[in-house]
């Protein structure tokens, strides 16, 4: 029954997701990881060696999550049929269903108007709003969602699947770090090192598995094409300057026929950053509307592999 973990926790934050009232209440895991790692650069992040203090929060941070959640798989697995409950555990740290919902109200927002739009995808991305056209906006829409499949849906699953709980959740603690403290500013550069390396070696697998998940929902979609999504992540997926976050974006540019990246500003300053795909740049809420029918087959096909791949594993283990 334990194989079962994986596709029942992909359904379960799918069909329920973790409720706002909830959050109100008493907040949400990758909060609570927030807070250990806000604890930790307070306190370690300081004066000489910050490079070895990195490693040190690292340590503390994947110890505490590992611990804790060892424990607790160990306990569901002393009751009858807590593989649901250790299932809906894991299932906090999916986030395929608000994925979706924040990408799906940035499309409607610039169908109202292009301030709204700007508004909407402020919430998902880094990049200043104000600097955005309607492409601009939908574009940032669209690499958001092929980003996020890896990071928020196809990598947590991974680690769930060889892990377990602890899996997933150590997954999640290294991809928060890197997200708070994994930037190259005077106070991160060193300190949030070993954040943003291990994150990087964390995603090496699930990053190629996402753009092949996407590649293989395009075969589903009318219009989309899959050999371009996968030879564009070949071609194109090393020009990002993330190991890992190009497969995706470049996956999707190619199977919907657009192109992607290119410069963009952040805090006043534009960078210029690679594109991917050779299509469309001009793009709008109907385009976002494209990137997310391809999101949901995605994900329908990453649900049918979990359950492939539980199958296997109960008819080995029988």
């Amino acid at each position: 029954m334990q194989a079962l973990l994986a596709p029942l926790a992909l359904l379960l934050e799918r069909l329920v997701g973790y409720p706002n009232s909830l959050v109100a209440r008493i907040g949400h895991p990758v909060m609570w990881i927030g807070r250990l790692i806000s604890l930790l650069d307070l306190q370690l992040n300081r004066d000489a060696n910050r490079r070895g203090k990195g490693v040190l929060a690292l340590v503390i941070l994947l110890a505490a999550t590992g611990l804790v959640t060892a424990a607790i798989a160990w306990l569901c697995r002393l009751i009858p049929y807590g593989f649901i409950l250790e299932a809906i555990l894991a299932s906090t740290f999916l986030a395929q269903k608000a994925l979706g919902d924040a990408v799906r109200f940035v499309a409607a927002a610039l169908r109202r108007s292009l301030p709204e739009g700007r508004t909407a995808v402020s919430h998902i991305v880094g990049r200043d709003p104000q600097s955005l056209d309607e492409p601009g906006v939908a574009r940032a829409a669209i690499e958001s969602l092929a980003e996020s499949t890896s990071d928020a849906v196809v990598a947590p699953l991974f680690w769930l699947v060889l892990l377990g709980l602890p899996g997933i959740a150590l997954y999640k603690a290294v991809n928060t770090a890197d997200s708070m403290i994994g930037h190259k500013t005077e106070r991160h550069l060193e300190f949030g090192w070993a954040s943003a390396r291990f994150d990087d070696l964390l995603n090496l697998i699930p990053a190629r598995l996402t753009a092949l998940l996407i590649a293989g929902g395009a075969f589903f979609i009318k219009g989309a094409h899959p050999e371009l999504a996968w030879s564009t992540a070949l071609r194109d997926a090393r020009k990002h300057e993330s190991p890992n976050a190009g497969w995706p974006e470049a996956a999707m540019a190619g199977a919907l026929g657009f192109r992607l990246g290119g410069p963009r500003s952040y805090d006043g300053e534009v960078v210029d950053l690679p594109s991917f795909g050779d299509g469309l740049a001009e793009l709008g809420a109907d385009d976002i509307d494209r990137s997310l029918r391809l999101y949901a087959v995605t994900l329908n096909l990453t649900l049918a592999v979990t359950v492939l791949v539980a199958l296997v594993v109960w008819r080995l283990a029988s």
